[in-house]
Protein backbone atom coordinates (compact mmCIF):
# COMPACT_ATOMS: atom_id res chain seq x y z
CA UNK A 1 0.00 0.00 0.00
CA UNK A 2 1.01 3.62 -0.56
CA UNK A 3 -0.46 6.91 0.58
CA UNK A 4 -0.97 10.15 -1.28
CA UNK A 5 -2.22 13.50 -0.02
CA UNK A 6 -3.53 16.63 -1.67
CA UNK A 7 -5.70 19.71 -1.37
CA UNK A 8 -9.10 18.69 -2.70
CA UNK A 9 -12.64 19.87 -3.38
CA UNK A 10 -15.47 17.34 -3.14
CA UNK A 11 -17.48 17.39 -6.38
CA UNK A 12 -19.55 14.19 -6.18
CA UNK A 13 -20.66 11.68 -3.55
CA UNK A 14 -22.58 8.43 -4.06
CA UNK A 15 -23.92 6.00 -1.47
CA UNK A 16 -22.19 2.62 -1.63
CA UNK A 17 -23.86 -0.09 0.40
CA UNK A 18 -25.20 0.67 3.85
CA UNK A 19 -22.22 2.47 5.31
CA UNK A 20 -19.75 3.54 2.61
CA UNK A 21 -19.47 6.47 0.20
CA UNK A 22 -17.82 6.69 -3.18
CA UNK A 23 -16.38 10.19 -3.44
CA UNK A 24 -14.98 12.16 -6.34
CA UNK A 25 -12.57 15.00 -5.63
CA UNK A 26 -10.94 17.61 -7.79
CA UNK A 27 -7.42 17.68 -6.35
CA UNK A 28 -4.47 19.97 -6.82
CA UNK A 29 -1.90 17.20 -7.04
CA UNK A 30 -3.71 14.46 -9.00
CA UNK A 31 -6.61 16.05 -10.84
CA UNK A 32 -9.88 14.15 -10.55
CA UNK A 33 -9.67 11.35 -8.00
CA UNK A 34 -12.38 8.89 -6.92
CA UNK A 35 -12.09 6.91 -3.71
CA UNK A 36 -14.08 4.94 -1.15
CA UNK A 37 -14.76 6.27 2.33
CA UNK A 38 -15.35 3.14 4.42
CA UNK A 39 -18.06 3.44 7.08
CA UNK A 40 -18.37 7.17 6.34
CA UNK A 41 -22.14 7.11 6.97
CA UNK A 42 -21.73 5.20 10.24
CA UNK A 43 -18.65 6.63 11.92
CA UNK A 44 -19.16 9.78 13.99
CA UNK A 45 -15.45 10.24 14.64
CA UNK A 46 -13.56 9.91 11.34
CA UNK A 47 -15.59 11.88 8.78
CA UNK A 48 -18.54 13.43 10.61
CA UNK A 49 -19.48 16.76 9.00
CA UNK A 50 -16.45 16.70 6.70
CA UNK A 51 -17.49 14.99 3.48
CA UNK A 52 -19.90 17.62 2.15
CA UNK A 53 -20.08 18.84 -1.43
CA UNK A 54 -17.90 21.84 -2.31
CA UNK A 55 -15.87 21.60 0.90
CA UNK A 56 -12.24 22.62 0.40
CA UNK A 57 -10.27 19.84 2.12
CA UNK A 58 -6.90 18.27 2.78
CA UNK A 59 -7.18 14.55 2.10
CA UNK A 60 -4.99 11.48 2.55
CA UNK A 61 -5.77 8.33 0.55
CA UNK A 62 -4.37 4.81 0.74
CA UNK A 63 -4.02 2.60 -2.30
CA UNK A 64 -4.96 -1.03 -1.78
CA UNK A 65 -5.64 -3.99 -4.03
CA UNK A 66 -8.96 -2.66 -5.32
CA UNK A 67 -9.58 -0.30 -8.22
CA UNK A 68 -10.33 2.65 -5.98
CA UNK A 69 -8.13 3.98 -3.18
CA UNK A 70 -9.49 4.36 0.34
CA UNK A 71 -9.96 7.75 1.96
CA UNK A 72 -7.86 7.61 5.12
CA UNK A 73 -8.08 11.19 6.43
CA UNK A 74 -9.92 14.39 5.57
CA UNK A 75 -9.77 17.79 7.23
CA UNK A 76 -11.64 20.96 6.31
CA UNK A 77 -9.76 23.95 4.95
CA UNK A 78 -12.91 25.91 4.06
CA UNK A 79 -16.54 24.71 4.24
CA UNK A 80 -17.97 27.37 1.90
CA UNK A 81 -21.06 27.65 4.07
CA UNK A 82 -22.10 30.78 2.18
CA UNK A 83 -22.80 28.44 -0.75
CA UNK A 84 -24.40 25.60 1.16
CA UNK A 85 -26.87 27.92 2.91
CA UNK A 86 -28.19 29.33 -0.36
CA UNK A 87 -30.08 27.16 -2.83
CA UNK A 88 -29.26 29.31 -5.87
CA UNK A 89 -25.54 29.33 -5.07
CA UNK A 90 -25.67 25.59 -4.43
CA UNK A 91 -27.26 25.08 -7.85
CA UNK A 92 -24.50 27.08 -9.58
CA UNK A 93 -21.74 25.24 -7.71
CA UNK A 94 -23.37 21.92 -8.55
CA UNK A 95 -23.42 22.81 -12.25
CA UNK A 96 -19.74 23.77 -12.23
CA UNK A 97 -18.83 20.60 -10.35
CA UNK A 98 -20.63 18.45 -12.90
CA UNK A 99 -18.87 20.21 -15.78
CA UNK A 100 -15.52 19.46 -14.16
CA UNK A 101 -16.50 15.86 -13.44
CA UNK A 102 -17.73 15.20 -16.98
CA UNK A 103 -14.79 16.88 -18.69
CA UNK A 104 -11.83 15.58 -16.71
CA UNK A 105 -10.48 12.05 -16.85
CA UNK A 106 -9.50 10.20 -13.70
CA UNK A 107 -5.96 11.06 -12.59
CA UNK A 108 -5.59 13.89 -15.12
CA UNK A 109 -3.64 16.54 -13.22
CA UNK A 110 -4.74 20.09 -13.98
CA UNK A 111 -3.68 22.72 -11.46
CA UNK A 112 -5.31 25.41 -13.61
CA UNK A 113 -8.74 23.80 -13.39
CA UNK A 114 -8.37 23.30 -9.65
CA UNK A 115 -7.36 26.94 -9.17
CA UNK A 116 -10.22 28.36 -11.22
CA UNK A 117 -12.81 26.15 -9.57
CA UNK A 118 -11.48 27.05 -6.12
CA UNK A 119 -11.49 30.75 -7.01
CA UNK A 120 -15.03 30.66 -8.41
CA UNK A 121 -16.32 28.92 -5.27
CA UNK A 122 -14.62 31.59 -3.17
CA UNK A 123 -16.24 34.38 -5.22
CA UNK A 124 -19.62 32.70 -4.77
CA UNK A 125 -19.16 31.96 -1.08
CA UNK A 126 -17.99 35.44 -0.10
CA UNK A 127 -20.36 37.41 -2.40
CA UNK A 128 -17.41 38.96 -4.22
CA UNK A 129 -19.38 38.44 -7.43
CA UNK A 130 -23.06 37.79 -7.98
CA UNK A 131 -23.84 34.11 -8.66
CA UNK A 132 -24.53 34.94 -12.31
CA UNK A 133 -21.27 36.78 -12.90
CA UNK A 134 -19.31 34.17 -10.96
CA UNK A 135 -20.78 31.55 -13.29
CA UNK A 136 -19.86 33.55 -16.40
CA UNK A 137 -16.33 33.85 -15.01
CA UNK A 138 -16.02 30.14 -14.26
CA UNK A 139 -17.47 28.97 -17.56
CA UNK A 140 -15.22 31.22 -19.66
CA UNK A 141 -12.12 30.09 -17.77
CA UNK A 142 -13.32 26.48 -18.03
CA UNK A 143 -13.53 26.85 -21.81
CA UNK A 144 -9.99 28.21 -22.06
CA UNK A 145 -8.53 25.40 -19.95
CA UNK A 146 -10.53 22.68 -21.68
CA UNK A 147 -9.50 23.90 -25.13
CA UNK A 148 -13.00 24.45 -26.52
CA UNK A 149 -12.87 28.23 -26.33
CA UNK A 150 -15.29 30.01 -28.74
CA UNK A 151 -13.71 32.00 -31.57
CA UNK A 152 -14.61 35.66 -31.06
CA UNK A 153 -11.60 36.96 -32.98
CA UNK A 154 -12.96 36.76 -36.51
CA UNK A 155 -15.60 35.35 -38.82
CA UNK A 156 -14.91 31.62 -38.95
CA UNK A 157 -15.77 31.54 -42.65
CA UNK A 158 -14.02 34.47 -44.33
CA UNK A 159 -11.65 35.59 -41.56
CA UNK A 160 -13.07 39.11 -41.26
CA UNK A 161 -11.91 40.48 -37.89
CA UNK A 162 -14.35 41.08 -35.06
CA UNK A 163 -13.83 44.85 -35.20
CA UNK A 164 -14.80 44.92 -38.86
CA UNK A 165 -17.94 42.81 -38.60
CA UNK A 166 -20.80 45.27 -38.95
CA UNK A 167 -23.81 45.59 -36.71
CA UNK A 168 -24.56 45.36 -33.01
CA UNK A 169 -26.17 41.94 -33.33
CA UNK A 170 -23.68 39.22 -34.21
CA UNK A 171 -24.30 35.64 -35.27
CA UNK A 172 -22.46 32.78 -33.61
CA UNK A 173 -22.38 29.33 -35.22
CA UNK A 174 -22.50 26.67 -32.48
CA UNK A 175 -21.33 23.85 -34.72
CA UNK A 176 -18.30 25.70 -36.01
CA UNK A 177 -17.61 27.38 -32.69
CA UNK A 178 -17.21 30.94 -33.92
CA UNK A 179 -18.70 34.18 -35.14
CA UNK A 180 -19.98 34.62 -38.67
CA UNK A 181 -20.33 37.95 -40.47
CA UNK A 182 -23.57 38.93 -42.22
CA UNK A 183 -22.23 37.83 -45.59
CA UNK A 184 -21.31 34.35 -44.35
CA UNK A 185 -24.20 33.76 -41.97
CA UNK A 186 -26.47 30.88 -42.92
CA UNK A 187 -29.73 30.50 -41.03
CA UNK A 188 -29.53 27.19 -39.14
CA UNK A 189 -30.78 25.81 -35.87
CA UNK A 190 -27.23 26.00 -34.57
CA UNK A 191 -26.93 29.79 -34.66
CA UNK A 192 -27.10 32.10 -31.65
CA UNK A 193 -27.40 35.87 -31.73
CA UNK A 194 -25.10 37.83 -29.41
CA UNK A 195 -24.81 41.57 -28.94
CA UNK A 196 -21.45 43.16 -29.58
CA UNK A 197 -21.41 44.31 -25.96
CA UNK A 198 -21.79 40.75 -24.67
CA UNK A 199 -18.95 39.51 -26.86
CA UNK A 200 -16.68 42.32 -25.65
CA UNK A 201 -17.44 41.47 -22.01
CA UNK A 202 -16.73 37.78 -22.55
CA UNK A 203 -13.43 38.61 -24.26
CA UNK A 204 -12.50 40.92 -21.37
CA UNK A 205 -13.03 38.13 -18.84
CA UNK A 206 -10.70 35.79 -20.70
CA UNK A 207 -7.93 38.37 -20.90
CA UNK A 208 -7.94 39.51 -17.26
CA UNK A 209 -6.59 37.64 -14.23
CA UNK A 210 -9.05 36.46 -11.62
CA UNK A 211 -7.90 39.16 -9.20
CA UNK A 212 -9.34 41.88 -11.47
CA UNK A 213 -12.62 40.22 -12.30
CA UNK A 214 -14.54 42.14 -9.63
CA UNK A 215 -14.11 45.29 -11.72
CA UNK A 216 -16.42 44.07 -14.46
CA UNK A 217 -19.98 45.42 -14.62
CA UNK A 218 -22.66 43.57 -16.60
CA UNK A 219 -25.96 45.11 -17.63
CA UNK A 220 -28.95 42.85 -16.96
CA UNK A 221 -29.33 42.19 -20.69
CA UNK A 222 -25.67 41.30 -21.27
CA UNK A 223 -25.64 39.09 -18.18
CA UNK A 224 -28.65 37.16 -19.45
CA UNK A 225 -27.20 36.89 -22.96
CA UNK A 226 -23.87 35.64 -21.66
CA UNK A 227 -25.40 32.99 -19.41
CA UNK A 228 -27.73 31.80 -22.16
CA UNK A 229 -24.85 31.54 -24.62
CA UNK A 230 -22.48 29.70 -22.28
CA UNK A 231 -25.14 27.31 -20.99
CA UNK A 232 -25.89 26.39 -24.60
CA UNK A 233 -22.35 26.36 -26.01
CA UNK A 234 -20.72 24.22 -23.32
CA UNK A 235 -23.27 21.34 -23.28
CA UNK A 236 -23.27 21.38 -27.09
CA UNK A 237 -19.52 20.80 -27.23
CA UNK A 238 -19.44 18.42 -24.28
CA UNK A 239 -22.06 16.34 -26.06
CA UNK A 240 -24.22 16.08 -22.95
CA UNK A 241 -26.60 18.33 -21.07
CA UNK A 242 -25.84 18.13 -17.34
CA UNK A 243 -28.84 17.38 -15.12
CA UNK A 244 -27.51 20.02 -12.76
CA UNK A 245 -28.03 22.66 -15.45
CA UNK A 246 -31.73 21.87 -15.73
CA UNK A 247 -32.01 22.18 -11.93
CA UNK A 248 -30.10 25.48 -11.95
CA UNK A 249 -32.32 26.96 -14.64
CA UNK A 250 -35.43 25.85 -12.79
CA UNK A 251 -34.26 27.48 -9.56
CA UNK A 252 -33.25 30.65 -11.42
CA UNK A 253 -36.63 30.95 -13.12
CA UNK A 254 -38.54 30.58 -9.88
CA UNK A 255 -36.35 33.07 -8.00
CA UNK A 256 -37.72 32.11 -4.59
CA UNK A 257 -38.06 34.97 -2.13
CA UNK A 258 -36.08 33.02 0.46
CA UNK A 259 -32.98 31.31 -0.93
CA UNK A 260 -31.11 31.01 2.34
CA UNK A 261 -31.93 27.41 3.18
CA UNK A 262 -28.99 26.05 5.09
CA UNK A 263 -27.94 22.48 4.36
CA UNK A 264 -27.10 20.97 7.71
CA UNK A 265 -24.10 18.73 8.09
CA UNK A 266 -24.94 15.10 8.72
Amino acid sequence: MSNFSSSAILIRRIDHGDFDLILTFLTLERGKVSCIAKYAKKSVKRFSGVLELFYDLDIVCTRGKGKLPFLKEASVRHPHMGIRCNILKTAYAGYWAQLVDQWMEEGQKDAGMFGIFQKALSFLDQDILSPEVASIFFQMKFLIISGIYPDFVQCNQCGLSFDKIKGDKLSFDLGKGGLTCKTCTVKTGQSITLSRGAVKQLIWITEKPAEKIFRIRFSAQVKQESLSFLETFIPFHLGIRPKSLAFLQQIREKRPLETNICIENK
